[in-house]
C-alpha cells in the first residue's frame, strides 16, 4: 500500500473513485502478505500488486464491479487442481481479498492517512471486512485522534484501542467483535493495516561501500543515515538523494539517535578508533541488525578489544561479522546485495541458502 498511495491521494484528492484490493489474509505459501495492494483508478490505470500477476486479472474485473456498484467484496482465491483453467495462486497458497470503493463520500479520511504515511506519522486503517457492520467500513486511528466510522460507536471504541495497540508494534492483523465491539466474539471481522514509520538503517564510514548499501537500504524502504566523521567523505552528493548525511564521530552520533527492534546497523568504518567504540554503543542498544564489515582477522582482534571494553558474551553474539551472506561478491554493489539479503533472511528466518536445496513453502506465512 505505502508504494502506491501517491497514486490513489491524487485520485481520492481529484475526486475521482477507484477500486482498491487489499489482502487481509494468507494461507500456507502466497506470494505477497496481508497489507499487499492493487488499485484500479480513471482510464483502468493499474498500480499495485497483489499476487505476483496470478490473480490481477480478476482481481481488475472486480474493482471495476465495485466502483459501479459502490458495495466491497470479499474474494478468496486458491488453487484447484480439479479445475487447471480456474484463476488460482500457482503457489498452492490461498489470499483472502477486500475490494471496495473508494471515493471522497466513502472515505473521507483517506487523502489525511496518505499525507501521514508520506510524512512519517503513524496510523493504522481498520476495515469492516466481514459481518453484520458495513463492509467496507474505515475507522483511521492516529496515536492522538480518530476518523470515521465502523457503523456502531460501540464497536468504534473496541477498534480504536486495538489500532493503537498495533500501531505501537507497527504490525497488521485480522481482529474479531461483536456487532457493538464486544471482546471474545467474532461476528464481525475488521482488519487493521499498520502505517507506522520506516525503519532506520544506520550506516557508519563513508565509503565505495556505504554507497551502495545506502542505496539498496533506501530501496528495501529504510529511512538511511550515512555517518562519518571525515567530511571529505561524508558529501550528500555521493550518496542517494533521500539518504541522510551526517558528519560527526560514530559512536557519539548512535549515542544521541533512538534505535528499536527494527534497526539495521552496519559498521563500515574498518578503523578500530572508530569501529570498537561505535560497536561498543550499537551492541548495547535495541537493533534488529548490527553488522560490521572486515577480515576474520580484523573480526578476532574487534572482538578481543570489544570483551576487553566489557562487552558480555550475549552481546558479542549479536555482532554479524564479516557481514553478509557467502554470495563471492566482489564490488561495492555485489557486497551490498549480500549484505541486504542477510539482514533479510535475519529479519523473516531464512536459511540463506539456494531453494533448489530446501523444501517446504517458499513463501512462508508470517509467524
Amino acid at each position: 500500500m505505502r508504494e502506491i498511495l501517491p497514486a490513489l491521494a491524487h485520485w481520492h484528492a481529484a475526486g475521482t473513485p477507484f477500486g482498491l484490493a487489499t489482502v487481509v489474509s494468507v494461507s500456507r505459501s502466497a506470494p505477497r502478505g496481508p497489507g499487499a495492494a492493487m488499485a484500479v483508478g480513471p482510464d483502468d490505470e493499474v498500480v499495485g500488486s497483489v499476487s505476483g500477476g496470478c490473480v490481477e486479472g480478476a482481481v481488475f474485473e472486480l474493482a471495476q464491479e465495485v466502483v459501479a456498484s459502490g458495495e466491497a467484496r470479499l474474494a478468496t482465491f486458491g488453487y484447484s487442481d480439479e479445475d487447471a483453467f480456474a484463476v488460482g495462486l500457482t503457489c498452492g497458497g490461498e489470499i483472502t481479498l477486500l475490494v471496495r470503493p473508494v471515493t471522497p463520500e466513502s472515505d473521507p479520511a483517506f487523502g489525511a492517512v496518505a499525507a501521514s504515511v508520506v510524512g512519517g506519522e503513524p496510523v493504522t486503517v481498520a476495515t469492516v471486512v466481514d459481518g453484520p457492520a458495513p463492509r467496507g467500513a474505515t475507522l483511521a486511528v492516529w496515536p492522538d485522534r480518530a476518523a470515521g466510522t465502523l457503523g456502531a460507536s460501540g464497536l468504534d471504541v473496541a477498534v480504536t484501542a486495538d489500532a493503537r495497540g498495533e500501531l505501537a508494534l507497527g504490525a497488521s492483523a485480522l481482529r474479531h467483535y461483536g456487532p457493538h465491539g464486544e471482546r471474545r466474539e467474532d461476528a464481525v471481522t475488521v482488519f487493521l493495516q499498520s502505517f507506522a514509520p520506516p525503519p532506520r538503517m544506520l550506516v557508519f564510514g563513508a565509503i565505495d561501500y556505504a554507497a551502495a548499501v545506502a542505496r539498496i537500504g533506501d530501496f528495501l524502504g529504510y529511512r538511511v543515515t550515512v555517518c562519518d566523521a571525515r567530511p571529505v567523505f561524508a558529501t550528500p552528493k555521493r550518496f542517494p538523494g533521500a539518504v541522510e548525511v551526517v558528519v560527526d564521530w560514530p559512536h557519539r552520533y548512535l549515542a544521541g539517535t533512538d534505535t528499536d527492534d527494527r534497526t539495521v546497523i552496519c559498521v563500515l568504518t574498518h578503523d578500530p578508533k572508530f569501529d570498537v567504540p561505535l560497536l561498543e554503543e550499537a551492541l548495547r542498544r535495541p537493533a534488529a541488525y548490527i553488522g560490521a564489515m572486515g577480515s576474520r582477522k580484523t573480526h578476532e582482534e574487534r572482538l578481543e578489544r570489544l570483551a576487553e571494553a566489557g562487552l558480555t558474551q550475549a552481546e558479542l553474539s549479536r555482532l554479524r561479522s564479516p557481514l553478509g551472506l557467502d554470495l563471492g561478491a566482489r564490488t561495492p554493489e555485489e557486497v551490498a546485495v549480500s549484505v541486504a539479503a542477510e539482514i533479510v533472511a535475519l529479519r523473516w528466518g531464512g536459511s540463506g541458502a539456494p531453494l533448489t536445496t530446501t523444501a517446504g513453502a517458499i513463501h512462508p506465512p508470517p509467524g
